[in-house]
């Protein structure tokens, strides 16, 4: 008769819901908006003026360091700023944070109330590596 080891069990049923949140935090599942790499959101920014560029991150983060076209809508203030993006509803929207975690939640946020967001994996710090034009002061 086989019997169970339930510490073993209690351990993978652990490992696999750390699997799914990080997998879900990551935008890898239960996403309904692309993620592109930092170098592809360069390419559609050079090919289509017609995008908006956010980053997330917080109002010290955006004046250290920001991409020069990209408009500051902090993920804490998103949800109570959606009117601000009503003229980008029909565009698509690249959101951007440091390293890709925030942009996902925001994206979540931004799909949910009816916006078009893409993602941009690794964030600012990959933008940085592919060409775009970082304002620092």
């Amino acid at each position: 008769m086989n019997k169970i080891n339930y510490n073993n069990l209690l351990y993978w049923i652990a490992m696999f819901g750390l699997f799914i949140w990080f997998a879900y935090s990551k935008g890898w599942i239960f996403a309904n908006f692309k993620s592109i790499s930092a170098e592809n959101a360069y390419i559609l920014i050079q090919n289509d003026k017609n995008i908006t560029l956010i980053d997330v991150r917080t109002i010290d983060e955006f004046n250290s360091h920001h991409v020069d076209s990209a408009k500051l809508m902090p993920l804490e203030e998103l949800k109570n700023n959606l009117a601000l993006l009503q003229a980008s509803k029909k565009t698509q929207i690249l959101v951007y944070c440091q390293t890709g975690r925030r942009s996902v939640s925001a994206s979540r946020i931004l799909e949910n109330n009816g916006f078009t967001p893409i993602n941009i994996e690794g964030g600012i710090i990959a933008m940085g590596y592919v060409g775009f034009n970082i304002e620092r002061e």
